[in-house]
């Protein structure tokens, strides 16, 4: 990472879809509160999505993972598109890049701003604070495995589910690090299934080991059945959950529902004190391309989470007040697509309360 602390380099990824939409606004919203903090940045923006493929026939070269590493962090906006087979441009980009850079954890905050954007019933934007840990290289996503006799009535197919123990220690670390660090209910909830996959009895134990070191940090368990139950059911019992990288890719997706839907929900590839990369967790929605309705505060909120990881916490502090008065003011109807406001003026209303202070 770059040793100027108030002199930034970022990599930029567009990508598909709205993603380029949604990472202008994201940017436009990153020029307000560098301006008022007194930092400076570069941008160098990347061209790798399924445009770039289908007149190249590149995806992501390995090679670029080198020029990503002189970053200080990388801003991605969604991949994806119906031209190419499901997966294929996700896979060697933002794969790529989680493998490439070792990026470990998956973090996800769920947080709800204003309750009328809650599905719950009664719930209330103190019931709704937590903060996923998805570990972010292992597990069903390392495509061990494959398909044998594709296409006849004897076709086999196998995925390896892979854990390892220092896969598991470090982002069970990260977790009680992070309890820690919130300090809010400081507890950290394990979500495996060993009761039905005995391999995951690793979590368990290392969960158990690790949290020896924590005194001061309370430790729960659920099996990922019963946590998606609960995230439903009380909410309020959750800070700090941490879980492997399929249950993780579940679980989130449960979480952005509760705190509005998927146009809020930000999240960050994080692997501490590396250059880490981070995105909206919605798709590209290829069918609202350049139709400028996408909602961009899930962009702009992982805009704060990127400040906030490259150490300009009052900047990131500052965007996160800005999203909550914005949902709480009434002005966004919905967090959808379906708002009847543009992405842009959007964006423009988060710029209006920074420009407020």
């Amino acid at each position: 990472m770059n040793k100027d602390k108030r002199n930034y380099r970022f990599g930029v990824i567009g990508g598909d879809g709205v993603g380029p939409e949604v990472v202008a606004e994201g940017l436009k919203v990153l020029e307000v509160v560098a301006r008022q903090y007194g930092f400076s940045y570069e941008l160098t923006h990347y061209p790798y999505c399924t445009d770039h493929y289908l007149k190249t026939g590149e995806t992501m070269p390995e090679s670029i993972l080198t020029e990503y590493k002189t970053m200080d962090a990388l801003f991605l906006g969604a991949l994806g598109d119906p031209r190419v087979e499901p997966g294929f441009i996700e896979r060697p980009i933002i794969m790529g890049m989680r493998f490439g850079l070792d990026l470990y954890v998956n973090l996800r905050p769920i947080k709800l701003y204003a309750e009328q954007f809650c599905p719950l019933k009664g719930k209330k934007p103190e019931d709704i604070d937590m903060v996923i840990v998805r570990e972010n290289t292992e597990d069903l996503y390392t495509n061990l495995g494959g398909i044998f006799k594709k296409g006849t009535p004897d076709e086999v197919a196998i995925a390896e589910m892979v854990f390892t123990r220092k896969g598991c220690e470090r982002a069970i670390r990260y977790a009680f690090e992070l309890a820690r660090k919130r300090n809010k209910k400081k507890k950290v909830t394990l979500i495996d299934k060993a009761n039905a996959i005995r391999a995951m009895d690793l979590w368990t134990r290392t969960f158990e080991e690790v949290g020896e070191e924590y005194p001061d940090i309370e430790r729960e368990h659920a099996y990922i059945d019963a946590a998606c139950m609960w995230m439903i059911k009380n909410p309020e019992w959750f800070d700090v959950g941490v879980t492997s990288n399929l249950f993780g890719d579940i679980i989130t997706d449960i979480g952005a529902m509760i705190q509005g839907g998927l146009g809020i929900a930000a999240s960050g590839n994080i692997h501490p004190g590396k250059v880490s990369m981070f995105e909206p967790i919605h798709g590209s929605a290829p069918k609202y391309a350049g139709l400028n309705v996408a909602n961009p505060m899930a962009a702009i909120a992982a805009m704060g989470m990127l400040l906030d990881y490259i150490g300009e916490k009052e900047a990131s502090v500052k965007i996160d007040k800005a999203l909550q008065n914005l949902l709480m003011s009434g002005k966004v109807p919905s967090l959808g697509a379906d708002s009847g406001l543009s992405t842009s003026q959007i964006g423009d209303f988060v710029i209006e309360i920074l420009a407020r202070g």
